[in-house]
């Protein structure tokens, strides 16, 4: 077993505090950062009806979703001050539908170069079962180099 090396108190308590307040995508699922070090990260997403497409179960985007926000607060500890990130390439597998309980998506960065960064994720229900798998990759660029697209507010 891998060990994770924690976060500074202040980035981590920050770091939940901002996810829970200030991440309207987030809030709009229900995503919770359930728990968070340098390298690997536990997203919780609740089962809603807000999330169900016409055959009941949870539509796959919000599984994907999950488990591509756990990758991301897994590498957030891991670039410096003056960097950020995107996701560049995801691939999801889906093994069982969701739809009850809550979804548990465990992620681990494999692979952080000066460039990329690679992430592992499995997301599971309640029970523990598999639900879905996944592969990212992340650039990792300067934030100077980063040009965000405008509001359209």
């Amino acid at each position: 077993m891998t060990h994770y090396e924690d976060l500074a108190p202040k980035f981590r308590e920050s770091l939940l505090a901002k996810m829970r307040q200030e991440s309207p995508f987030w809030d709009l699922l229900g995503l919770e950062l359930a728990d968070v070090k340098k390298g690997w990260a536990k997203v919780r997403l609740p089962f809603a009806g807000k999330l169900v497409h016409p055959l009941g179960i949870a539509h796959g985007g919000a599984i994907f979703s999950a488990a591509d926000s756990a990758v991301a607060m897994a590498l957030i500890g891991l670039v410096d001050r003056d960097e950020t990130f995107t996701t560049v390439e995801m691939k999801i597998n889906f093994l069982k539908p969701f739809d009850a309980g809550e979804i548990m998506a465990e992620a681990r960065i494999v692979h952080k170069g000066a460039r990329t960064a690679l992430g592992d994720v499995e997301v599971r229900n309640g029970d523990g079962t598999l639900i879905a798998k996944g592969l990212a990759t992340y650039m990792i660029l300067k934030k100077d180099e980063f040009i965000p697209i405008p509001s359209l507010e």
